[in-house]
Parts: C-alpha cells; sequence; structure tokens
C-alpha cells in the first residue's frame, strides 16, 4: 500500500485522507499539504488505484476490502487513532471504518460520500443478483469505457483539461491527479516518439468497484452515533450523491452529526472549494488530537511540501 504524507514523520499520525473512486492519493496533495506545517498527515492509494501493488484479482462485491486494507494500516501505521477523511467511495470507506472499529477513529470529516438509499443496500444483501443489476449502472458503464492509455503525460493532461467532470476543477488537481494516475507502460528510451501511458486504476477495476455495494454504512453510521464519534459531512448543493431522502434521514437518525452544505460545489467539492475541506480538517486535529479550544486553535498557514512514502 503506498501513500503520500506531510508533517514531522517523528509525530503520529492526525489524520488519514481517503480517495474516491478511480483517483488516488496524490490528487489531493495541494489540499492536504500546509496541514503539514502543524501535524503528520497522509493519504493512501487503496487497492487497485495510484502506486499501491495489492492484488485486484478477481470479484468485488463490496467496500469492505478498502475497509479492511486500511483497516491494516492503520493497527501498523496509527494505532493511537486519527482523524479519518475522505472524499465520496473515501469517504464511505472511512465510516465503514469507524463502524467496525472505532478505537481507530477519532473523527470523520466525509466529502459527499457515498451513502445510498437503505433499499439498496438491502437487495443487494438479501438477493444478490440485483448486485450484478447494480453493477451496469451508468457510472459503471462509464468506467468501463474511459480510455485506458494515451501516448504521452501531456496528451493525458490535454484530454482531460476542461472536460467532463474536470471542467469545475481548480488548478493544481488535475495534473496532481495525473502524477500517480498513470504511468509509462513501455520499455521503450526515456525520449522515444512513440509511448504509451496507461491508467494506474484500470476501467475494468473502477467499474468493479462502482458496482460492489453490498457493504454497510447505515449499520456504521448507528456505531459511530453510539461511540459518540465526531462526525462532520460536507454536501454540495448540486450533483450529490447523497439525495435530499437519504440527506433527511441521516440527520433525523443521527441528531450529533453536522451536515454542511457547500454552496457553489458538486460532487467533486475537495477539488471545488478546497480550503472548506482543509479547514475542517484542521478544526477536527486540533480539537481532537492536539486538544486545542476553539480559541488556541491558530488559521492554517499555506504551503506545498509533501513527502512521498510506502507503506508496508
Amino acid at each position: 500500500m503506498t501513500g503520500i504524507e506531510f508533517g514531522d514523520p517523528i509525530k503520529p499520525f492526525a489524520a488519514i485522507w481517503l480517495h474516491a473512486t478511480g483517483f488516488n492519493a496524490m490528487t489531493y496533495q495541494s489540499l492536504l499539504a500546509p496541514l503539514g506545517l502543524r501535524a503528520r498527515i497522509g493519504a493512501l492509494d487503496m487497492r487497485g488505484h495510484g502506486r499501491t501493488t495489492i492484488p485486484t484479482k478477481g470479484g468485488l462485491s463490496s467496500w469492505n476490502r478498502y475497509r479492511d486494507d486500511v483497516i491494516e494500516f492503520l493497527e501498523k501505521e496509527a494505532p493511537q487513532g486519527v482523524v479519518l477523511g475522505g472524499h465520496s467511495m473515501g469517504g464511505c470507506v472511512a465510516l465503514l471504518v469507524a463502524g467496525k472499529r472505532p478505537d481507530l477513529v477519532k473523527g470523520l470529516v466525509l466529502a459527499d460520500p457515498v451513502i445510498l438509499a437503505r433499499k439498496t443496500y438491502f437487495w443487494n444483501h438479501v438477493f444478490p443478483p440485483y448486485n450484478w443489476l447494480f453493477a451496469r449502472n451508468k457510472m459503471a458503464s462509464r468506467a468501463k469505457k474511459r480510455r485506458a492509455e494515451f501516448g504521452s503525460f501531456r496528451e493525458a493532461l490535454s484530454s482531460y483539461n476542461g472536460r467532463g467532470a474536470f471542467q469545475s476543477w481548480r488548478e493544481p488537481f488535475l495534473a496532481d491527479y495525473l502524477l500517480d494516475g498513470i504511468d509509462r507502460v513501455d520499455t521503450g528510451p526515456q525520449d522515444a516518439e512513440n509511448q504509451r501511458w496507461a491508467l494506474t486504476c484500470t476501467p475494468a477495476w473502477e467499474a468493479k468497484t462502482f458496482g460492489a455495494q453490498r457493504h454497510a454504512p447505515w449499520a456504521a453510521l448507528k456505531k459511530v452515533r453510539q461511540k459518540k464519534i465526531p462526525i462532520v459531512i460536507m454536501r454540495p448543493n448540486r450533483d450529490s450523491v447523497i439525495s435530499g431522502k437519504v440527506r433527511a434521514q441521516i440527520i433525523q437518525q443521527n441528531p450529533s452529526l453536522m451536515m454542511r452544505g457547500i454552496r457553489g460545489t458538486s460532487h467533486f467539492l475537495p477539488m471545488e472549494a478546497p480550503y472548506e475541506i482543509r479547514d475542517q480538517l484542521s478544526a477536527f486535529i486540533a480539537r481532537l488530537v492536539e486538544r486545542f479550544t476553539l480559541e488556541e486553535d491558530a488559521p492554517v498557514e499555506r504551503g506545498l511540501r509533501q513527502r512521498r512514502r510506502r507503506a508496508g
């Protein structure tokens, strides 16, 4: 399992960030790097993503496999517990980790986590063939059709820039995504005219991930409520994966949960409003890890120092 980290490596981890489906840890480095000026922060490449080389053979029926990978990392690298954050699929996986191992999670900062209607998970559990039908959803179908190879890094950057889901991204998120999102796979010389660059998260694995919905985020939410783990969900005001009905149910059943609406954002809110996510992570680190009061907490400084590491 690979990832990136910021801050003093002698300190224990204060927070760990988990990426969305198809992305990688490096995608969020400009969001997380300034936090390294006050604490040790990490982000992971999950199975089948980025530079992580954990096997992806076989099927994928749920995100519990991602959950267990993260738990194994935390047991080895952060047994004292951390603030766990994540975007989209990463947000849901963070929630699942807290549901299974609440002792490893001090707080949750989730950016539009994938929490679907209860009936979706019900049918996936009691009638497994429904999982095959769900795998045929639009997201999975689009993922399978993604272009898997490019002639150069610059060609990949040009093909994505300002198009589709990347239209609203601030700089340098797209370039950072591609740093670990594609890799050269040919064996020619470095300056060869003809090159092959491939996505590190294959379209097939991305599609499997979208279709693998036999986990239980609602049960995890219940455990988080019982253990009184502080949690904030940051939801965009358009194109959220959390429907209005699901939002209402989450708030009703978890009265201590904070649901923050972020104006002018879509599902890609970390790329559109990175300061909102960073400030929330900073506040959780200050109160839950550093034990600062609101009056003692200082503003987050901004910088882009980073350190890459291999975990495990």
